[in-house]
């Protein structure tokens, strides 16, 4: 082996050194770059590890000069038809020229296997961070989430999981009960507020008449690079079929007042190319709620994946806990405040 291939994998190895997880333990940095060159594509500077904890994803040079982004899928989450979708969603939205990271295809195959891992590559798109502050450019990424859910409700997906209170809310609530991970002393005050939190969100769930179309379903600020053209989106990993808002509440931040300005200035570049059902505002503290009952479980699930007690270390502490008894508290409070509204009350 060459001395710059010897290089090459010891920076793999420095780079992945903290990330090695339960679920990746095989995958190491020779592996990796054996995966990569599989495919005829030959790094030229070492793997640059993203900040990805869910799966495995890295970022790097080919000796062609190319940037790459790597991403290796964690084993046994989703079925390979349900990365195909992701990817085949992927590749549609780019068709109608919304500027969304697609996989590279490799002989007509954009997921690819080696040695029992899954894995896509990524020509890189680039950008620095969107700022979610500024309005100029919640404009903009406003008009292209309007055209990403126009072509989105054309269609729908057959094998991945859908948006609701069940999936994201009731199972991660039964799994967190039988993990033995909330400490015993708070387990009654827990568990009681999120049950009540839960009550809620099904009943405000039940409430709307929705139609479920096909979603980012993660469109958080740091899945969106600015770029010069404008906003890059990334990640389809948890693309499913649910409610519009979904995609524009973590856009919305600051106070109400703030977030009832960002609100309208979302929505009217929405609307230049999908129309939104307003009703749906109700479903946006809804959404958050799930999204904390499902975060807690997510890192216990992972808790195992060395990665995991790395990154969040305090995720075993008492103290955190009793923080997110208040958290569940003042969410179940928010359930009951009127939801954001374009028109000021």
């Amino acid at each position: 082996m060459s001395q710059e291939k010897l290089d090459l994998r010891k920076s793999a190895a420095d780079d992945t050194h903290s990330g090695v997880a339960f679920d990746f333990q095989a995958l190491t940095p020779d592996l990796i770059l054996d995966a990569i060159e599989s495919l005829g594509v030959y790094p030229e500077t070492g793997l640059l590890a993203l900040n990805s904890y869910e799966n495995r994803v890295y970022q790097f040079r080919s000796d062609e000069g190319q940037r790459y982004v790597v991403k290796f899928y964690r084993p046994d989450r989703w079925s390979d038809a349900q990365i195909q979708e992701e990817h085949d969603f992927a590749l549609a939205l780019a068709e109608q020229e919304i500027p969304m990271a697609v996989p590279a295809s490799v002989q007509g195959q954009t997921l690819q296997h080696f040695q029992g891992f899954r894995f896509a590559l990524f020509p890189s798109i680039g950008g620095r961070a969107f700022e979610v502050d500024n309005l100029e450019q919640l404009e903009f990424v406003g008009r292209f989430i309007g055209r990403i859910h126009q072509y989105g409700a054309q269609s729908v997906f057959n094998a991945r999981e859908p948006l609701n209170p069940q999936i994201l809310g009731d199972e991660p609530l039964a799994w967190l009960k039988q993990s033995g991970l909330v400490p015993t002393s708070l387990r009654v005050a827990f568990f009681t507020v999120v049950e009540q939190v839960l009550a809620k969100v099904n009943t405000l769930w039940a409430q709307q008449r929705f139609k479920p179309i096909r979603l980012h379903g993660d469109l958080h600020p740091g899945n969106i690079l600015w770029t010069p053209d404008g906003p890059g989106f990334v990640d389809l990993d948890d693309a499913r079929m649910g409610p519009a808002i979904q995609d524009l509440w973590m856009m919305l931040t600051g106070d109400r007042a703030q977030q009832q300005l960002q609100l309208e200035i979302l929505l009217e570049a929405y609307e230049e190319f999908c129309e939104f059902d307003t009703r749906q505002l109700a479903l946006i503290e809804p959404l958050r709620a799930l999204r904390m009952v499902h975060y807690n479980a997510w890192i216990g699930r992972r808790w195992q994946d060395p990665a995991f007690p790395m990154h969040f270390p305090w995720f075993g502490d008492e103290k955190y806990w009793e923080q997110q008894i208040l958290a569940f508290k003042e969410q179940l409070a928010a359930l009951d405040e009127p939801p954001l509204s374009l028109i000021p009350y």
